[in-house]
């Protein structure tokens, strides 16, 4: 399975919870975020032809503002990077969120105009009250096979972070960690920069007709 594939599963699953016909719920369960989070980016998803036929800039916008504000992109940064991360400056850290955080950003957006009619179940959650970190398990439910999508949370200060998806066994940092080493290991922390940064330029450029 590629990145691509599990971050565009994982984006479906989370607009596809919408399917449960559940009511808006309250954020201060992990849970709750899941459910909230659907509903919100799924209505304006209906709501915007727009973003429908696929404005890229409406899409990054709107992922930008009602997704990665419950994302723990730090934390989720340095598992990716590994051991390296410790080695790495602040400044070189900054830049290595900022620019995993674009790239993931656009293949969500990219995920969110596939959002048709799948849906979700989402399995009990097994956690007790004070736990600080727990999975919510979901299946995606469409045309084909189901698809397990689970995520971690942390609770913060400010409520539930999500800080890893799970697409079928794989979970998203680890699945960047092998080839983020391969890259640190030949060109170093600023080779991976480099080679994140060309991504998305490459990523941003027009498509020549």
């Amino acid at each position: 399975m590629t990145i691509a594939t599990i971050l565009k599963s994982g984006l479906i699953g989370l607009a596809a919870v919408v399917a449960l016909n559940v009511h808006a719920a309250d954020n201060s369960t992990p849970d709750g975020l899941i459910r909230q989070l659907s509903l919100e980016t799924i209505e304006t998803i209906k709501g915007d032809k727009a973003i429908q036929g696929g404005d890229v800039g409406k899409i990054v916008a709107l992922v930008d503002k009602s997704i990665m504000p419950h994302v723990n992109f730090q934390r989720i940064t340095a598992t990716a990077v590994g051991r390296y991360w410790r080695q790495a400056t602040p400044e070189q850290q900054k830049r290595l969120q900022d620019e995993f955080k674009t790239l993931l950003m656009r293949t969500y957006a990219g995920a969110l105009t596939q959002v048709k009619d799948q849906n979700i179940a989402l399995k009990p959650l097994r956690a007790a009250a004070e736990d600080t970190e727990v999975v919510v398990k979901t299946e995606v439910r469409g045309k084909g096979d189901s698809i397990q999508l689970d995520y971690r949370l942390e609770k913060t200060a400010n409520g539930w972070k999500i800080y890893d998806v799970n697409v079928l066994g794989i979970w998203l940092a680890d699945q960047y960690k092998s080839s983020f080493g391969q890259e640190i290991g030949v060109n170093g922390i600023d080779g991976l920069i480099k080679a994140l940064a060309d991504k998305n330029q490459k990523a941003a450029a027009p498509a020549k007709g």
